[in-house]
């Protein structure tokens, strides 16, 4: 067979290949990708990573890297093109099909687009694996349903039409569909891809909370990096050149592998802070002093316009944040433009976007 081979990936972890008692699943040496004609399309391979019960892990990296073809592939849905992967220490090969949906199950980037069916319905065929093509629900089945709708919040949702409902509410309904299935660990592929920032922040937090209370194993791919660096236990890190580093996300903060993972020439990542900024400008910089939150913001908005913003007291110009409640003002210190005249002039302002027309102006 002729094969077509992506750079590999090669695997940087602290689970040392040992098989714990508590993992549910596990891979050694995986090589994943897909068929093309009579060719094999390798997209990453030397994958020894295993996820435990009740974690929360976020696989993250950039467009491409293969965390999609990852998901699938510890699913069930892509064979491996090498390798293994185990659940509860069992070939996932040597399991059938009702078996793998026993033990886990799945949420998918695909819209819904079904209709006629309400939410009750639904999330009812996560009972399929224990009830058959017949769908007859018995009263452990239902009860399951009932759980999950509940735990999802979903209960004054519960007769309506899959098609009226949002992206937001769809999506939670296709998670207590995954919960009703009962299994020990669930994969999402991009649980908040078509969402809006308080939907993204409310399944991640949902997800958070299922792990913790209920001791099942979930992995999601996502690129919220603020929410998963927030919310999940491990991360698995897959960087362009298809190496996977797992590890606590703080640790993979504070040992530099986020910033390299996420590298960019537009930006960097700030370990102080998180959170990404773009690359600031040459020319003249802005201390920053006062209050924090308002100093925080005034940092964001600055950075935005390009302007550096610098920690030294040597700095070209001083902008100090005061507040009242949630009353804001800023003096901003700038010297004469007056070559023979050292003093600084001070200006107070009551909104930053008034001290950012000033200071374009004072900075050109």
């Amino acid at each position: 067979m002729e094969f077509t081979f992506q750079r590999g990936l090669h695997i940087i972890n602290d689970t040392n290949g040992v098989l714990n008692n508590s993992n549910i699943i596990q891979t050694t040496d995986l090589w994943i990708g897909y068929k093309s004609g009579r060719s094999e399309i390798v997209v990453a391979d030397q994958i020894d990573v295993a996820l435990q019960s009740g974690e929360l892990v976020c696989l993250m990296g950039p467009n491409g890297s293969g965390k999609s073809t990852l998901i699938k592939t510890l699913a069930g849905m892509h064979a491996p093109l090498g390798g293994e992967v185990t659940l509860f220490g069992q070939a996932m090969d040597a399991l059938t099909i009702k078996q793998i949906a026993r033990k886990l199950s799945t949420v998918l980037t695909d819209r819904i687009t079904i209709g006629n069916l309400d939410v009750f319905t639904l999330v009812s065929f996560g009972r399929s694996p224990y009830t058959g093509w017949l769908g007859q629900l018995r009263d452990e089945d239902e009860e399951k349903v009932r759980w999950a709708i509940e735990a999802t919040g979903l209960q004054p949702l519960a007769r309506r039409d899959i098609s009226t409902l949002s992206d937001g509410e769809r999506q939670k309904v296709m998670i207590a569909r995954a919960l009703a299935q009962d299994t020990d660990l669930i994969l999402l592929d991009e649980p908040t891809a078509h969402l809006d920032l308080p939907n993204r922040v409310e399944i991640i937090r949902l997800l958070r909370s299922l792990a913790r209370e209920t001791g099942k194993g979930i992995l999601l791919s996502t690129h919220e990096l603020d929410l998963a660096l927030k919310a999940g236990d491990r991360a698995w890190l897959i960087n362009k050149n298809r190496q996977l580093f797992t590890g606590v996300p703080e640790d993979l903060v504070l040992n530099g592998t986020f910033e390299a993972v996420f590298q960019r020439e537009s930006f960097d990542f700030d370990r102080a802070t998180g959170s990404f900024k773009l690359h600031q400008t040459a020319g003249p910089t802005i201390v920053l002093s006062g209050n924090e939150v308002g100093k925080f913001w005034t940092r964001r908005a600055l950075e935005r316009e390009g302007i550096r913003v610098s920690d030294s007291p040597q700095a070209d110009f001083r902008i100090d944040v005061t507040n009242d409640v949630n009353e804001f003002s800023w003096a901003f210190e700038f010297p004469n433009q007056n070559e023979q005249d050292r003093s600084t002039r001070r200006k107070e302002f009551y909104s930053i976007e008034a001290l950012i027309h000033a200071v374009r102006g004072e900075i050109k």
